[in-house]
């Protein structure tokens, strides 16, 4: 298994190569070079995999086991899930009027970025102790990415990691899981700018190849293959838990709603997609809708400005994932995406080619919902469930309530189950529970933090942020 970038101007890696790396040096995105299929005979002895096991399989079509033999891969994945609290890992909540809420938010940090990073960091830890290597992980966060990332490499000797926030963007819970962590090889920046504008300079120095190569410098955030790679086991074992009955010609199929910021889960659903599962996916956003426009429109455009809403995590502008999809429908036309993307990175503004919109808008439904449709949608699931939604998950749940539930299927009507995703606790979101007139129920870690000590460096408007990363990256490195 080989990796590629999306737009073809770089040599072929491996896995380790795709781990190590943040943005290709062209650019672009890495993806594997080819993608598996699974057979009918396959999909159903996986059915009764519980979701470490799924995601141990799934790791394996990815990784030779040349560069992770399989009982090592098995080690690290069940070392990864050891300090979530759920012990399935996950779970799926059914409610009533046919919602079903697969919890992806059961680890440290309460989010699910916490079911990929935990992997992603046993990973690195692996190469890294085998090599005797010391890397720099440079991550941007709209809100959860950034404490995740932190979790799963706080206090290793071999790590050094920089994490952007956008001050004032993100909750105040999800600032302290990343300011409250004192450890040495945890450095915090907090950017008077937003999720899009954090991008920019880490942007600029993954462009910069002779800094990137000389500070091993990689990324966490979901440019690496490998969160992609195990974000699909979420889309298997929802297909799983959903589906009527896998003794039917063809297999039944289950839509999946997905909350949809940076584009890096919907991209493993399409991915899952790819690979055999028969899922319908749906793409959610709140009011910074790029994608619903894309989705239904064609026009990957920037907006005037970012919206701050309820849902923070979400709120981008540029989801960079979408590359990766793109070069997926193409058929890994890279020339193709090179254009598209040079041209959008210049302008701001894409007109997708009317055959690549129409391959989208058939492997993608899509939703954006209001902050007045995410309270709407949290107070409903209370009133009929007692149970306490997240606003990303609430923009699931929206589509859910605002979509009939049966679609016309191979020429008879039948209901097609529904899974909304929901990517973190209601916990880490206090505000926007009062908002919709709710009550928080808070765990005591979290209640805790705003009782700890804080670290972290200011980066104030108009300053330059890349040359003061630059900078930090480099007194950190002459310790090693």
């Amino acid at each position: 298994m080989e990796y590629v970038s999306t737009r073809g101007g770089t040599r072929v890696v491996d896995f380790e190569g795709a781990l190590f790396s943040g943005y290709a040096p062209d650019g672009g995105l890495f993806m594997p070079q080819r993608i598996p299929s699974l057979d009918r005979d396959t999909l159903q002895r996986w059915s009764s995999l519980s979701y470490p096991e799924l995601v141990k399989e799934l790791c394996s079509l990815f990784i030779p086991a040349k560069l992770i033999p399989r009982n090592a891969l098995n080690e690290l994945i069940d070392r990864a899930f050891s300090r979530f609290r759920h012990k399935n890992v996950v779970h799926l909540s059914r409610l009533k009027d046919g919602l079903n809420i697969l919890e992806l938010w059961h680890g440290v940090t309460y989010a699910f970025k916490d079911l990929s990073l935990s992997c992603t960091g046993q990973f690195l830890q692996y190469f890294l102790e085998k090599k005797q290597k010391h890397v720099n992980i440079l991550v941007g966060t709209s809100g959860d990415t950034g404490s995740s990332a932190i979790e799963s490499v706080r206090g290793q000797k071999n790590v050094d990691i920089f994490v952007l926030l956008p001050k004032g963007f993100c909750t105040q819970i999800q600032e302290l899981q990343m300011t409250t962590v004192i450890e040495d090889n945890v450095h915090v920046f907090a950017a008077h700018g937003n999720s899009d504008e954090i991008d920019e300079p880490i942007k600029e120095l993954f462009a910069d190849v002779d800094f990137a190569g000389k500070h091993n410098l990689m990324s966490l955030n979901s440019v690496n293959w490998s969160r992609i790679m195990v974000q699909i086991a979420h889309y298997f074992y929802a297909y799983f838990q959903c589906a009527t009955s896998l003794d039917t010609t063809p297999l039944p199929m289950v839509e999946i709603v997905v909350p949809t910021g940076g584009g890096g889960n919907i991209t493993a659903g399409c991915i899952a997609q790819k690979i055999g599962l028969p899922i319908r996916l749906i793409t959610v956003v709140n009011s910074n809708d790029i994608i619903h426009r894309t989705v239904q429109h064609g026009d990957f455009s920037l907006a005037e400005s970012v919206k701050a809403t309820l849902a923070s995590a979400m709120d981008i502008q540029e989801p960079y994932n979408v590359e990766r999809i793109l070069w997926l429908l193409s058929g890994s036309d890279s020339c193709l995406i090179k254009t598209l993307m040079e041209q959008f990175n210049i302008s701001k503004r894409l007109k997708l080619p009317e055959d690549l919109h129409r391959k989208l808008s058939e492997t993608l439904g899509s939703c954006s919902a209001s902050d007045q449709d995410i309270v709407g949608a949290m107070r409903r699931c209370w009133e009929e469930n007692q149970y306490l939604l997240c606003p990303h998950s609430a923009v699931a749940a929206h589509y859910h309530y605002s979509q009939p539930h049966s679609f016309l299927c191979l020429s008879f009507l039948s209901s097609i189950p529904r899974c909304c995703l929901a990517p973190a606790s209601a916990a880490k979101f206090q505000d926007a529970l009062l908002q919709a007139g709710l009550v928080p129920q808070i765990p005591p870690e979290i209640t805790a933090l705003t009782s700890m000590e804080t670290r972290s460096t200011p980066l104030e408007r108009g300053w330059d942020w890349a040359q003061v990363l630059r900078g930090q990256i480099e007194a950190v490195t002459q310790q090693w």
